[in-house]
């Protein structure tokens, strides 16, 4: 297998293996939580927890001996949050930490409306592709900020894949 075709079958796994926010476990109540806890919490590696506590201002853990991370139940929540911006929304790092520093509900009103959910902030772009399916301009034409642009690209990943296979 070539390397673009290796790394086409990589990305498709990728995007196969993470769960959706339905398919994530409940949150306990307990007050801590380690940094491996909120990985199987919110399906994230803890290495990508690492760095999203260096891009978003709003995730600050407990440090205690060792530098051992302790997550509290709002942080486990917010980290549920930006995997949804970023996971299944598209939205890029600074896309998801603007969404997030300009359009958080206060936690007054996060509390009153529990299924709130955080809409993209712009229009997407709903015009169709003009290329064949399957090229690589017709996936960098795909919008993908819709909510329903990973599916989409997903599911011409997978196409591209069988076609790579055949």
């Amino acid at each position: 297998m070539r390397l673009r075709e290796t790394a086409l079958c990589l990305t498709v796994a990728a995007l196969d293996t993470q769960p959706t926010m339905s398919a994530l476990p409940s949150i306990p109540s307990k007050r801590y939580f380690t940094i491996g806890e909120v990985g199987e919490l919110c399906g994230v590696k803890p290495h990508v927890l690492r760095y999203w506590e260096q891009e978003f201002e709003q995730l600050k853990p407990i440090k205690r001996r060792g530098n051992r991370r302790y997550y509290q139940h709002h942080e486990v929540e917010m980290v549920r949050r930006i995997r949804e911006l970023l996971y299944e929304h598209g939205y890029t790092i600074s896309g998801a930490r603007n969404q997030l520093q300009h359009k958080q509900p206060s936690t007054a009103q996060a509390e009153d409306w529990p299924g709130l959910h955080l809409a993209p902030m712009h229009q997407p772009n709903t015009q169709p592709a003009t290329d064949t399916v399957g090229t690589a301009s017709t996936l960098l034409k795909m919008p993908l900020g819709d909510g329903q642009g990973i599916v989409r690209l997903r599911q011409e990943l997978n196409e591209i894949r069988r076609l790579l296979t055949a």
